[in-house]
């Protein structure tokens, strides 16, 4: 996609439009939870994996079905249980006798990955073999099964939720799986307005089924649309300094990251702050990235990406704390080390 090419008046509208609509129709499945659904609007359009951490019963997995319903994906659901296999994701060579029945053959079958939106409920249910089975599909959207490297559906987006790892049964994922995931977002509970909505609405505990909002080429548009959003030289240095500030030999690293991280945010991080703070700015009808939306998309980019050490959780200082420090502590123009 040839950025230089910038996006007329119209294109932006047109756009912001069907963002909109991806949102409105999320909405009518979640109630109370504005922040999040601009999120996982704005990832979708970034083409990122999301992972939605939150304690069981908040909509997580309704908000995956609802997002696949209003896109008419193809998707899948895997439940991830301590007994999975890799090969329960990925899919296995299965023996198979020949139609003449005079010998027998490996045969391939695809596994629920082969597909455009794979809800991967409850992942750090999983033990960390099975959880690796996604590395591959989740960055380089192929799959090396039997010998054999195979292309994924496009678009390929894998959509997780997961526990808080406090409660029993749970694995944490490893660092190089959790860097695969373009946000990480912090699924919260909702107040007795937004229960009392939820209770007359579904009376018989079922969430409504939503009304596809767009078809393969509206999707493929916005995905071109993005692409061409503008990004500033100002804001890219900006970005660029937030996630150098995270690494504790930065010298612009505030105390608390010099203190308490063992590693910061990989380059990866960058390309995603930029990606979705492009979708961002067309969700606010923008054609050029401002600051706003670096600082929009940042902490739920930055917050699963830094280690803290070991002493950083008896300080009270986690990955979004510590992610919240650079950001505010890295100013929009440089003026020099501070």
């Amino acid at each position: 996609m040839d950025r230089s090419v910038l996006l007329t008046p119209a294109e932006v509208e047109t756009a912001q439009a069907r963002m909109r609509a991806l949102r409105d129709g999320l909405a009518g499945v979640i109630f109370g939870q504005e922040a999040l659904l601009d999120l996982v609007t704005v990832g979708l359009v970034a083409r990122g994996h999301l992972l939605l951490e939150g304690l069981p019963g908040l909509g997580k997995t309704e908000l995956v079905k609802a997002l696949a319903a209003l896109l008419g994906l193809d998707h899948r659901r895997v439940q991830f249980t301590p007994d999975l296999l890799p090969g329960d994701i990925v899919g296995s060579a299965i023996l198979q006798e020949d139609a003449d029945g005079r010998g027998r053959r490996l045969e391939f079958r695809p596994g629920p990955v082969f597909t455009n939106l794979l809800l991967a409920d409850e992942i750090n249910r999983a033990t960390p073999k099975t959880q690796s089975a996604l590395l591959e599909a989740m960055q380089e959207r192929r799959v090396t099964a039997a010998g054999e490297t195979r292309p994924l559906p496009d678009p390929f987006f894998v959509l997780a939720t997961q526990n808080p790892i406090e409660l029993e049964g749970t694995y944490p994922l490893p660092e190089a799986q959790l860097d695969r995931f373009l946000f990480k977002i912090d699924v919260g509970g909702v107040g007795p307005e937004v229960l009392e909505r939820i209770v007359s609405a579904r009376s018989a505990g079922r969430s409504p089924e939503p009304d596809r909002a767009l078809d393969a080429e509206e999707l493929n548009a916005l995905f071109a649309a993005a692409d061409r959003v503008h990004l500033p030289a100002a804001v890219l240095a900006y970005l660029s300094r937030v996630v150098a500030a995270t690494h504790p030999s930065d010298p612009r690293a505030p105390e608390p990251v010099r203190t308490h991280v063992r590693f910061g945010a990989s380059p990866r991080a960058a390309l995603g702050i930029a990606s979705s703070a492009r979708a961002a700015a067309l969700l606010a009808g923008k054609p050029n990235v401002g600051f706003d939306e670096v600082r929009q998309v940042a902490p739920a980019v930055l917050g699963h990406r830094i280690l803290p050490d070991y002493a950083a959780r008896l300080d009270g200082w986690d990955g979004p704390r510590l992610a919240a420090a650079a950001l505010d502590h890295v100013p929009e123009v440089d003026g020099g080390r501070s």
